[in-house]
């Protein structure tokens, strides 16, 4: 950087708010602190040093301009040759402009650096280097490798604010003070990455003052002109001699600057700055920093009008070093200052604590104690200090004799330096003596001894040069290769940012979508009542929405909606009726919405929280993750481990079961048979008749029925085999999780015969919803409807064919960890969470109709879920047994009665029978 001799100075005003009142230290709150920057070696530019206003500390200072001349090789032209061009840096469009020359208006191209990439290689010519971009390579030459240097560092540093604001990803306050700021702006970005050193500014080809110096004589030659652009090349001749004829005396060029005015405008008050002025603030920075400014700079008398020339300001210049050293130095004594006052205060803070007690201590005998406590903490005190006073002996001993052993090694240390300089004096002997005895022998060979000489040590040279080129290349690859990943986290972030929106307007897009099915269903009820053109355009809308694919959407386009879920449920059922089908596309819709509205919030963290469960054991952290749902990498693991833990598993028993049905039929064969291709029809797995799955669920149910002779079969338990296969894909892990199931938590005879158990759930369902939906209870009992006709086929196959897939197997975690009070919580949760639309309903067979879909119209499984476990409490588990041994009991006595008076029945109709006979048998003798 160029000596110019001028004085520079930077001013911080810090307000008196910003200054922390230290009750050790009296600062008036009216003084301000003001640092002077004076660098001989920075050169002038117009408002690089400036107010700094306090209240934007946290906005980033305004770059200085990158402009100046660099060759650029025409890759596309016949002749490849080097053309000198203008390069200026546009920070709005975030584009390198070159022009011809500096006074264009219109630039002859752009290079794109968001997406660019640079490089500079050994091989090339010296200051060339190389900006990629996707379309086009640029190759260009600066002057020298210094310049080529700073060009790549401050186009790094532009590439790198340029992809941060298109971001905004950068945080607010940049460096840690203004003065970090101003050596970043002038020295480049690659002190951030330490990889390659700061290259200084060279003023005399880059900066402001380049349009004002005379053109390169290679860019105003002929053969510099651009045959590419012939029209742009025509508009910036026109241009320059209109504006050379009209403002004469004036340069314009591509900037649309000024700026010789500005200049010599700014130079002259620089000139005209008093010593005083210099002096002054730096008295208010600080008495100490400015005894030593004077001491080192002394004070000289200003001229006769108070004006300081460049000599006598550039032999007066504070040089800043010195005062960032002093002002370092004080800032260490006045820390040292302040810690030893804190010492002193925490000292004092406890002898008034001591005294205070001391005063306060309500009996002599505790005044005496005190004094006791502190005589105890005196001779505590002096112990120490006498263990601290032998230390300090030994460690003094242990410096003399660290002292003497230093003096013996700098004795042996001189005499090998004695020994080694007289081996190098015989060593120089010999030389010599090697020397003239082949000088003697022959002049040739030491002229061709010289000559090898020389070219070794030219190699050696230029080995030493090829070196030093590549360690400068590595390093600057290493700061590219640092950067270019920083510039691709924050694209992958901001890809990540924008994957969220377009959930998120997908998500809306499927909500607005289903609001508008559902108008069209409302509309579709009402179709007898409009007229015909009317139908028939609703009856085009319908069937376009039903035929539309979720795909075509524009939010679908990146993750496409697929017909089946990981356990193979058709996302959107098949009903037959129009109205059902809107209702599941209605259904689909509404699932998928709540999935991307819930993906990043509430489901990626809870898979974190599962991805980090270790050894699993019976807590309340697990019991509310297992509430929330199992992630479907981590449901077959949970359901293995949770049967396993209240069965006695035998590995051999399964197989033996399977052999007995090979060698035995068993009763129930044929209505196993006749439910396996009845079960689970919305599952693409069980809906072919040769399906793998289909000969598992029978093996499964054929080895429980010989598992358990009891309960043999009954209907319902095929569909639970079938949902264990697809969780659990092992038959023996289906089969035991069907047998803890029905063994282990349903309660006794829920699967006998006459199905005792779900009767009697059916009476405690009912105590549960009059007590915890008390407007639906009264509702009901007004319309007459019977619950059990609803519920009953919830509660014996555990809400299969009911809820839609995501939230039915959500609610088995539940039940297969916490048990059947599971089904009765979101038995009334499902009531609960359409209750208003209930309530409106006033037609019987309306609400029984309704009741029947209504499962299915449920699509968010977080607020369902927030209903059962939170709305519906308290639900205590003893209270569900009392009630269930209650209803037993009085259903039992009732089955009891049931008998007796079947058992009379049967005898009355016997003796009335008998009776009937004797009279006939008399009629018949009368007649005969």
């Amino acid at each position: 950087m160029e000596e110019s001799g001028k004085l520079n100075l930077k001013r911080i005003e810090i307000p008196s708010e910003a200054i922390i009142e230290n009750p050790k230290m009296h600062v008036n709150a009216e003084q301000s602190f003001t640092l002077i920057n004076c660098d001989k070696s920075m050169p002038e530019r117009p408002n690089q040093y400036s107010c700094i206003n306090p209240s934007k500390m946290g906005k980033k200072t305004i770059p200085k301009k990158l402009c100046g001349y660099l060759y650029k090789l025409g890759m596309k032209s016949p002749l490849k040759v080097w053309k000198c061009r203008f390069f200026t840096y546009d920070e709005k469009k975030g584009q390198l402009l070159y022009y011809r020359i500096a006074t264009d208006v219109c630039p002859l191209g752009s290079i794109d650096l968001s997406t660019a990439i640079f490089d500079c290689k050994v091989e090339m010519e010296e200051g060339t280097f190389e900006i990629k971009t996707p379309s086009r390579v640029f190759i260009l030459k600066a002057v020298n490798s210094h310049t080529m240097m700073y060009w790549l560092q401050q186009l790094q540093r532009r590439r790198w604010e340029l992809c941060r604001n298109e971001s905004g990803l950068y945080t607010d306050i940049e460096a840690s003070s203004d003065f970090q700021e101003h050596v970043e702006e002038e020295y480049g970005p690659g002190e951030e990455d330490g990889f390659l050193p700061p290259v200084k500014t060279p003023t005399e080809v880059v900066g402001l003052k380049v349009p004002f110096l005379p053109a390169p004589q290679d860019s105003t030659s002929v053969q510099n002109i651009s045959l590419k652009h012939p029209w742009t090349e025509l508009q910036n001749t026109v241009r320059t001699l209109c504006s050379s004829k009209i403002t004469t005396g004036v340069n314009r060029n591509a900037f649309n600057y000024n700026e010789t005015e500005p200049v010599l405008q700014e130079k002259s008050e620089r000139e005209n700055l008093t010593l005083e002025s210099i002096i002054k603030p730096v008295q208010k920075l600080s008495p100490f920093l400015a005894r030593r400014v004077r001491k080192q700079n002394g004070c000289a008398s200003s001229s006769q009008d108070g004006i300081i020339t460049e000599t006598v300001s550039t032999d007066k210049a504070i040089n800043p070093q010195q005062q960032v050293q002093a002002l370092n130095e004080e800032l260490k004594s006045q820390k040292e200052l302040v810690k030893l006052l804190h010492k002193a205060l925490e000292s004092a803070h406890k002898e008034k604590r001591v005294c205070k007690d001391y005063m306060n201590a309500s009996q002599e005998k505790d005044r005496l104690e005190l004094v006791r406590h502190k005589v105890r903490q005196i001779e505590d005190m002096r112990q120490r200090l006498e263990v601290h006073e032998q230390q300090k002996k030994d460690l003094e001993q242990s410096i003399i004799f660290k002292d003497s052993h230093i003096v013996e090694l700098k004795e042996h240390v001189q005499l090998l330096m004695e020994k080694n300089s007289a081996k190098q004096q015989v060593i120089l002997k010999q030389t010599e003596k090697l020397l003239s005895l082949s000088q003697n022998e022959t002049d040739v060979s030491y002229h061709f001894t010289t000559d090898t000489l020389r070219q070794q040590c030219k190699k050696i040279d230029g080995l030493m040069d090829d070196i030093a080129a590549y360690r400068t290349q590595n390093q600057f690859l290493n700061s590219e290769i640092h950067q270019v990943t920083n510039l691709w986290r924050n694209a992958a972030e901001k890809e990540k940012s924008l994957l969220r929106k377009c959930s998120y307007l997908e998500a809306r897009n499927c909500q607005i979508e289903s609001k508008y099915l559902i108008l069209l269903r409302k509309l579709q009820d009402a179709l007898p009542n409009l007229d015909a053109e009317y139908c028939e355009i609703i009856k085009n809308l319908i069937e376009g929405a039903l035929q539309s694919d979720g795909a075509e959407h524009l939010g679908m386009q990146y993750d496409p909606v697929s017909e089946y879920d990981d356990y193979g449920f058709m996302v959107i059922p098949q009903y037959e009726a129009e109205h059902l089908k809107l209702l599941a596309k209605i259904q689909a819709l509404e699932i998928r919405s709540n999935k991307l509205l819930t993906h990043d919030i509430v489901d990626k963290p809870l898979r974190t929280r599962w991805n980090s469960i270790g050894e699993l054991s019976h807590s309340t952290e697990l019991k509310n993750l297992v509430r929330c749902g199992i992630p479907a990498e981590h449901r077959k693991r949970m359901w293995k481990w949770i049967c396993s833990g209240r069965l006695h598993i035998n590995s051999s028993h399964y197989a033996n079961l399977l052999q007995k049905c090979e060698h035995s039929q068993h009763p129930a064969t044929q209505q196993i048979e006749l439910d396996l291709h009845r079960t689970l029809n919305n599952n693409k797995h069980f809906s072919c008749p040769s399906s793998e799955f289909i000969q598992r669920l029978r093996r499964v149910l054929l080895a429980f029925s010989w598992q358990n002779p009891t309960i043999g079969y009954c209907q319902g338990l095929n569909r639970l085999a079938a949902v264990a296969l697809l969780v659990l894909e092992e038959e023996e892990s289906a089969f035991w999780c069907l047998v803890d199931i029905v063994e282990n938590i349903m309660p006794a005879e829920y699967y006998s015969s006459n199905l005792l158990g779900s009767q009697v759930d059916q009476r405690v369902f009912k105590d549960f919803f009059s007590e915890k939906l008390p407007r639906l209870t009264a509702h009901f009992q007004q319309h007459k409807i019977d619950l059990s006709l609803i519920t009953f086929n919830w509660f014996l196959v555990i809400f299969i064919d009911s809820l839609v897939s995501d939230i039915l197997l959500r609610v088995w975690d539940a039940f297969l960890y916490e048990g059947t009070k599971v089904m009765f919580r979101y038995a009334l949760a499902i009531f609960k969470y359409n209750k208003e639309e209930i309530l409106k309903l006033t037609d019987e067979s309306d609400i029984y109709q309704y009741l029947t879909f209504l499962p299915k119209t449920i699509c968010d499984g977080r607020k369902l879920m927030n209903i059962a476990f939170n709305e519906m409490n308290p639900f205590p588990s003893k209270l569900l047994r009392n009630r269930r041994a209650a209803h037993m009991e009085k259903f039992k006595s009732e089955l009891a009665e049931l008998e007796q008076m079947k058992k009379e029945y049967v005898k009355q109709k016997e003796e009335l029978g008998s009776k009937d006979l004797d009279m006939a048998v008399s009629e018949d003798e009368e007649d005969i």
